[in-house]
């Protein structure tokens, strides 16, 4: 295994990490910026107000782009056993 070889590996790892993590990460900082928008509006501080919301969105987001997470994930781990013979030469 050359240096390049493992930098890319782990390259490859960290951009399949953050593709999957986008969509949940994407809705908390839509819907917090509309929380933070309406607290400020009407100015009502309540920290349960910018936490309840939030967890919802991203736990409905999580439901909505399973299926998709998923076909990365088998898709990513199915490559990764597969050139495993190759990796290790």
């Amino acid at each position: 295994m050359t240096p390049e070889f493992i930098v890319g590996f782990a390259r490859q790892a960290i951009e399949i990490t953050l593709t999957i993590a986008l969509p949940m990460l994407g809705i908390g900082m839509i819907v917090g910026i509309f929380v933070s928008v309406l607290q400020a509006a009407t100015q009502i501080q309540e920290m349960t107000l910018t936490m309840v919301p939030k967890i919802v969105a991203i736990f409905v987001a999580l439901i909505i782009a399973f299926p998709w997470i998923m076909d990365k994930m088998t898709t990513y781990t199915t490559n990764l056993f597969l050139n495993l013979p190759n990796y290790i030469r």
